[in-house]
């Protein structure tokens, strides 16, 4: 089943509910005006979503924080990174210079609790509106190409179906740009569908 204009449009709402949730709680972890946008979301093919993710990150290793989730629905949520723009955001949360390569543990460590707040935000906005109950693992942080970050995990990505929400941070001036990837398992967006049009009907 694929989402009508109408049910994306909710979806989008949804993650922008988190999202702002998650910039409150960073504004209060870096003591500076964290501004996080999400411009469009989008669903896509899982045949789809290689090409489209590598013409935006390029084919280089990417930086990524990922954790899966399970319940009513289940799947993985990873927030990417080009590795200059998660340096870039890791050296102004920290205020240390950085080296582009280097990304040491206190950095990973930094990088991993930004997207465990973000993903968390996102994620608990789905599921606290459309009232589902969701467990998650724990975040792992990851530096690999688009290829293997889609396909190094428990399922299969050709079943699967992906949402990308663009993910713009605007902190003190200085823009950084990621994805939000939610890779559902399949079947589990047909889930994910029929709680959020009875969340519509109920709200009607």
């Amino acid at each position: 089943m694929m989402p009508t204009v109408y049910e994306l449009d909710a979806l989008q709402e949804l993650v922008n509910i988190g999202v702002g949730r998650a910039a409150s709680i960073l504004n209060e972890m870096v003591g500076s005006h964290v501004h996080l946008q999400i411009p469009y979301t989008k669903l896509i093919s899982s045949t789809e979503v290689q090409r489209d993710l590598e013409q935006q990150l390029g084919v280089a290793p990417i930086s990524a924080v990922r954790l899966g989730f399970n319940g009513s629905f289940a799947g993985v949520a990873q927030l990417v990174f080009p590795t200059d723009s998660a340096s870039k955001l890791v050296a102004v949360l920290t205020r240390e210079e950085f080296d582009l390569y280097d990304l040491d543990a206190v950095k990973i460590g930094t990088l991993s609790e930004v997207g465990n707040i973000v993903i968390n935000g996102v994620m608990g906005s789905i599921s606290n509106v459309l009232q589902q109950h969701l467990n998650y693992s724990l975040p792992i942080y990851l530096e690999d190409t688009v290829g293997n970050l889609l396909t190094s995990h428990d399922f299969e990505i050709a079943s699967a179906t992906v949402l990308i929400a663009k993910a713009r941070f605007t902190i003190e001036q200085l823009l950084i740009a990621g994805d939000i990837i939610l890779i559902f398992k399949l079947g589990a967006l047909d889930t994910l569908l029929t709680a959020l049009n009875l969340g519509l009907e109920e709200s009607a």
